[in-house]
């Protein structure tokens, strides 16, 4: 793995490199994306089942696209009884932590005659999107569909590939049962996208869509954006350590690899003050490649998108973890809550040696749908925030307005927006 001194030169050419991973980048795939969403939205069901048995190779129609009782019944039964339990205690920490994000409506009334305040209202119905295929992904599904129901949406339904056998994998479908989704349907890509900001026969229109997938599932959310909303555009996986020299090197590497496997675009970086720790880290890095299952990815991972970097000093460190704002973010130094307080862009933050990131992705509680991209300068993890909406409350009694009113008639005036002026002048008119 390369070793590279922090330059300005150096940090530059770093974030161009990692716009061409943007998803916003594969203008290539719109059309394809776009064909099928018209296809969907025009024969309904019938995409979907030809998309379906097309892409996945499975026979889905009207009478089996929703699962049944029975097919969760037969997933508990092949999904082991300590996996079981892990998610259960999973599910138990996820909850707790969103539970405590829970916003309420709120009024205050003055004297004069005033009420203001702020109206919180559930989202009605969601879409949570699950990811099918070569990977499996039940933590996705708690994380997806827990701050939905601590927020109190009304209903949830899910969609996921189907296997050629028409099945939907088991851990998968056992993780949506123990979170609470109401219905599941076999159907997945940008044709389930469609389905759900559209709605078919078999399928409903949701409100919001949320959830990971490939570049199709994404340019898709990203196309339907405006007629639901969506949570996010997901890039691939990525992860930055920040090091000095009293981090244990074998660590480093192997938590640098955690994210390294996802995908051949995912990214992994250290930035270190010590040389001698980044050169450690690199044979480490080889050794743990070595022997790893998904080295292939991983390898090609770090050749495109990996880096050890090493800065003259620490301001320079947290500056350039500033402007890359990752995903993922380690903090293994001597004082890393003290580095803490200076990091301003990042989705979710470790501290400490012994917090690395596969914590966060499964069992801590935070969420772990996060900002890809740079994108966490601006936008948060997912949240219960995600699955409400506001509304804004204003009652003024005709004292209240009395005093004000030429005000707002002046300012409505001076915008030439008479219909305004008269809306609030003719209530004083005799």
């Amino acid at each position: 793995m390369r070793i590279m001194n922090l330059t300005a030169e150096a940090r530059t050419n770093i974030l161009e490199n990692f716009l061409k991973r943007s998803p916003n980048s594969y203008g290539e795939f719109e059309s394809r994306v776009n064909d099928i969403i018209e296809q969907v939205r025009a024969k309904k069901d019938a995409a979907i089942f030809d998309y379906t048995k097309k892409f996945d190779g499975a026979d889905i129609n009207a009478a089996n696209i929703l699962v049944t009782e029975d097919e969760i019944k037969e997933a508990y039964e092949k999904v082991d009884e300590k996996l079981l339990e892990v998610i259960r205690k999973a599910l138990v920490n996820i909850r707790t932590y969103h539970e405590k994000q829970r916003q309420y409506s709120w009024f205050d009334s003055e004297d004069s005659g005033i009420i203001l305040g702020q109206k919180v209202t559930a989202l009605e119905r969601v879409g949570v999107y699950v990811p099918g295929g070569k990977a499996v992904y039940p933590s996705s599904v708690l994380m997806n569909v827990v701050p939905a129901k601590v927020a109190g949406v009304k209903e949830i339904v899910m969609t996921t590939p189907p296997g050629k056998d028409g099945k939907v994998c088991a851990s998968t479908l056992v993780a949506a049962k123990e979170a609470g989704v109401d219905r599941v349907y076999k159907v997945g890509g940008a044709q389930a996208i469609a389905a759900l900001a559209f709605g078919t026969e078999s399928v409903p229109k949701v409100d919001k869509i949320v959830g990971p997938g490939n570049i199709y599932v994404a340019l898709a959310k990203k196309a339907v954006f405006g007629y639901v909303s969506i949570d996010s555009i997901a890039g691939p996986s990525e992860i930055l350590v920040l090091a000095d020299e009293t981090a244990n090197p074998k660590f480093v590497a192997a938590d640098l690899l955690s994210q390294a496997e996802h995908d051949e675009m995912a990214s992994a970086i250290l930035i270190t003050t010590s040389q001698e720790l980044a050169e450690q880290v690199s044979v480490e890095i080889d050794r743990f490649v070595a022997k790893l299952s998904r080295k292939e990815i991983i390898q090609k991972s770090l050749d495109n998108y990996g880096y050890l970097l090493v800065a003259e000093n620490m301001e320079d460190a947290i500056a350039t973890v500033n402007e890359i704002a990752s995903e993922h973010l380690e903090l293994v130094t001597k004082n890393p809550f003290e580095v803490m307080t200076k990091i301003k862009n990042a989705g979710a933050i470790f501290i400490g040696e012994y917090s690395s990131e596969p914590l966060g992705d499964y069992f801590a509680g935070p969420n772990h749908v996060l900002p890809t991209n740079g994108t966490a300068k601006f936008f948060s993890p997912l949240s219960v925030d995600d699955f409400i909406k506001k509304s804004s409350i204003i009652s003024y009694s005709k004292e209240a307005l009395q005093p004000i009113y030429k005000d707002i008639v002046q300012f409505a005036e001076c915008e030439q927006l008479t219909a305004h002026a008269n809306s609030i002048r003719v209530r004083f008119e005799e």
